[in-house]
């Protein structure tokens, strides 16, 4: 995928010499997001793999089961303000109107009450577990990751989310300015272009988090190795739902936090 063109702005150093230069710097625009002419989010993305991203998104947050229940994406606009119609299968829309009409009446504050804690700790399936990627396929990670960021070479500013594939090569490589973002566009990438996630495992750049092992989960992603530490409540949750999660320090060996390692009275 060639790397999205990015706009240089000029800068002057903070020093004695005052020296001034240019630097090119990540895009980002507003997107909004509509079902069946129902308005339901604005979000700030990179302007790149839009297609990706809505049916990521759509897949992610549970609005739809089934790339099948996307029927159409229509994109407009350009620049700063850009807008996604988005038709979905009817049994898909109802739901999503029920879900909209629980949330109705909650506080300003953003979720809040019952109904949002519902969906910030979701009832979620649990994954049928999955062998551990050989740790071959971890070997300078690291450096095979930044190689595939070609707008973060660019710009910088950039998360990304990968899929290795069961030969342990970085088959696909999504980024953006939100970390969020760059998974559900990873996610739509597998879904359009029919690659089971069961064959493989993603890498994220960016702290992984309880919301993107939601989206794992949902996905169907087996395996997460995220180059930051996980949180606690994170690894929590990928344990109760059978998901691997590896962290990759920079200069330590992966550590595996779930599956939990066995202890010295289990193997004994």
């Amino acid at each position: 995928m060639p790397a999205a063109s990015a706009i240089s702005y000029s800068f002057s150093e903070l020093g004695p010499t005052q020296l001034t230069g240019a630097s090119p710097l990540a895009d980002e625009c507003a997107l909004a997001i509509g079902y069946n002419g129902l308005n339901q989010a604005v979000m700030m993305v990179s302007p790149g793999d839009l297609e990706d991203f809505v049916l990521g998104f759509s897949l992610s947050n549970g609005l739809i089961d089934s790339p099948a229940e996307l029927y159409d994406i229509r994109l407009s606009g350009a620049g700063e303000a850009r807008r996604a119609e988005v038709e979905i299968a009817s049994r898909a829309f109802w739901a999503l109107k029920q879900q909209r009409r629980q949330l109705a009446g909650n506080s300003s504050c953003g979720l809040c009450g019952v109904e949002a804690l519902e969906q910030a700790l979701p009832e979620l399936a649990a994954l049928p577990g999955a062998p551990l990627p050989p740790p071959e396929h971890l070997h300078e990670l690291r450096d095979r990751v930044a190689a595939a960021q070609l707008q973060a070479q660019a710009s910088g500013a950039m998360h990304a989310a990968l899929f290795v594939d069961a030969a342990g090569e970085v088959r696909l490589c999504r980024e953006d300015i939100g970390r969020h973002n760059a998974l559900d566009k990873l996610i739509g990438a597998l879904a359009r272009q029919r690659l089971q996630a069961s064959t493989g495992f993603v890498v994220l750049t960016s702290r992984c988090s309880l919301e993107l092992l939601h989206k794992a989960v949902r996905a169907g992603i087996p395996t997460l190795v995220s180059l930051s530490a996980p949180t606690a409540l994170t690894v929590d949750w990928a344990r109760r739902h059978r998901l691997n999660l590896i962290h990759l320090p920079h200069r330590s060996a992966p550590r595996v936090y779930s599956p939990a390692p066995l202890t010295e009275e289990a193997l004994a």
